[in-house]
């Protein structure tokens, strides 16, 4: 089974391969959306972004975005320089083994991503 370190909360959980990362982290009770967006998130249809997460280690054990998620990933400031780094928890699946920050800082400049990473 995967395991998935969610290093903010200092928690890791293990899952099924090919589970979607935005469920796990629900059911784990990992917070993903920040303010506002805790209620007012579109509840995985990647319209929102607000799911994004940082993923440190463990991409190839994701499946491949497809465009929908491209598109909302490269429109935000948050990933100047790491648009391969970010993902939407809503539309990953997971394969394998990753270590995940939630709730990335902004990088406005493209310099030190996923807070304190």
């Amino acid at each position: 089974m995967p395991q998935i370190k969610f290093v903010r909360e200092n928690k890791v959980v293990e899952c099924e391969e090919g589970e979607n990362l935005r469920k796990v982290a629900l059911r784990e009770g990992i917070e993903l959306y920040p303010g506002i967006h805790k209620v007012l998130n579109c509840h995985g249809f990647s319209q929102c972004a607000e799911c994004r997460v940082y993923v440190k280690a463990g991409m190839e054990n994701t499946n491949k975005p497809n465009l929908l998620e491209k598109g909302r990933t490269a429109m935000g400031f948050f990933n100047i320089g790491h648009e391969d780094e970010v993902r939407l928890a809503c539309q990953t699946k997971v394969n394998g083994d990753m270590e995940i920050y939630t709730q990335p800082d902004y990088n406005w400049v493209g310099t030190a991503f996923g807070g304190s990473a």
